[in-house]
């Protein structure tokens, strides 16, 4: 019990927080433990405290595998806000010159930096892994790890090479953590980061809280959108389009009509990206239009609508997307905008891609358009998705279970 009570303490005095969410202490305790570690956490559960707080109780550097710069960012600034010294954290990416990079690594030989984020083709440099040879190693994170399986939402193979480089540097506990991810995808990881016999935390997918609707999409969907938003004034909202020219379409659209709105894609610079952020964050705005690249590791916590002007890829990532609406258990509203003629689109897309990837995402769009089509409940179904069983006939908190009639008159 002593132990619980100084990890507690612990987190008062590094993070302010009195008590742990859900599996977090846990999870804590069993990297401190030097278990490799599994852990399945949606979105709004405290992810990123699992490997933060043990960082500053253990001796070394933690590396911290993370797929995203601007993700890195927000992360390291969030460290450095609750310590007095910003050498605590630091990033190694493309971004740093020299200089800034001459100065994290001296941070790291002395000591200061408990936790350094590096993005995958970082890891992969020859000088970073010989730079890391050097130092003491207290365990590696590797964040949003799905992205190590072809299966999974935002594939990216430099994740298949992170064990390899690991095995090099030096062998310590590893923390794997992941939003979404599917039984298949979690054996996945497993498999690929040589952590088979990892400790596994899973939390429920179930965000109660959040209210699930699909609405066929007609010619009128502009109009539909407008009404919506101006039936909740003042809400904060993100609205997801595949395209970034479709994004930047919408914004305008939304703005003749006098709604708040910014657009943000990959396509933009960083600086008005970053600005337009800035602008939603800071509530300037009130209603972001984006691609899928929005979101990540965005800590805004009363979103109260996501809408998806086209039906996603994939149920993890719809999933992933509608979970950062109402994060801080207020009411969330996810709606859909689904036509079957979005994903033949999206499947001619994906021609001249190799047949293994083509296959995948076939698979991947069948399965979402099951769930657009469905009449049952839309909880039961993306629960069932996930490995999760939900036994109520009635969710209360979806448009098939609200209106059973709904899905017939639309035939």
């Amino acid at each position: 019990m002593a132990k619980n009570i100084v990890l507690t303490e612990e987190l008062k005095k590094h993070f302010g927080f009195d008590t742990f969410k859900g599996n977090q202490e846990a999870i804590i305790s069993s990297l401190l433990a030097g278990n490799d570690t599994f852990v399945l956490m949606p979105t709004g559960g405290g992810k990123s405290l699992c490997y933060q707080l043990p960082s500053l109780l253990m001796e070394g550097t933690a590396i911290v595998i993370s797929p995203l710069i601007a993700l890195m960012k927000n992360q390291v600034d969030a460290m450095r806000n609750f310590s007095e010294d910003d050498n605590v954290a630091h990033f190694l990416n493309s971004s740093l010159n020299k200089t800034a990079i001459d100065q994290v690594k001296s941070d790291i030989i002395s000591g200061k930096t408990k936790l350094l984020y590096v993005a995958p083709e970082s890891l992969t440099k020859e000088e970073n892994i010989e730079f890391l040879k050097t130092v003491p190693i207290s365990f590696y994170a590797v964040d949003e790890a799905h992205c190590i399986s072809e299966w999974g939402h935002d594939f990216r193979p430099e994740y298949r090479r992170i064990r390899p480089i690991i095995n090099e540097i030096s062998r310590r506990p590893v923390i794997a953590l992941t939003a979404t991810a599917t039984p298949k995808v979690q054996h996945d990881i497993q498999k690929n980061l040589g952590m088979q016999d990892a400790a596994v935390f899973k939390s429920s997918f179930n965000r109660t809280n959040l209210y699930y609707e699909v609405r066929p999409k007609t010619a009128n969907v502009d109009r539909d959108i407008i009404k919506f938003i101006k039936a909740n004034p003042g809400k904060s909202g993100i609205i997801y389009c595949l395209s970034r020219k479709k994004v930047e379409e919408l914004a305008e659209i939304l703005k003749v009509n006098n709604i708040k709105a910014l657009p943000y894609h990959a396509g933009m610079d960083g600086a008005t990206r970053s600005a337009n952020q800035d602008a939603f964050l800071l509530e300037e705005v009130d209603v972001i239009v984006a691609t899928i690249a929005f979101g990540m590791g965005i800590d805004k916590p009363d979103v109260r609508f996501v809408i998806h002007y086209d039906i996603p890829k994939s149920l993890e990532g719809y999933y992933q997307e509608t979970g950062r609406a109402g994060r801080d258990g207020g009411e969330g509203q996810c709606i859909a905008f689904y036509i079957n003629k979005d994903l033949l689109k999206m499947e001619k897309f994906m021609q001249g891609k190799p047949l293994a990837e083509q296959e995948i995402g076939k698979q991947l769009l069948i399965e979402t358009a099951s769930y657009a089509e469905s009449s049952i409940c839309r909880r039961k179904s993306l629960l069932h998705y996930f490995g999760e069983e939900y036994n109520e006939d009635n969710c209360g908190n979806c448009d098939n279970c609200l209106n059973p009639k709904k899905q017939v008159e639309a035939k």
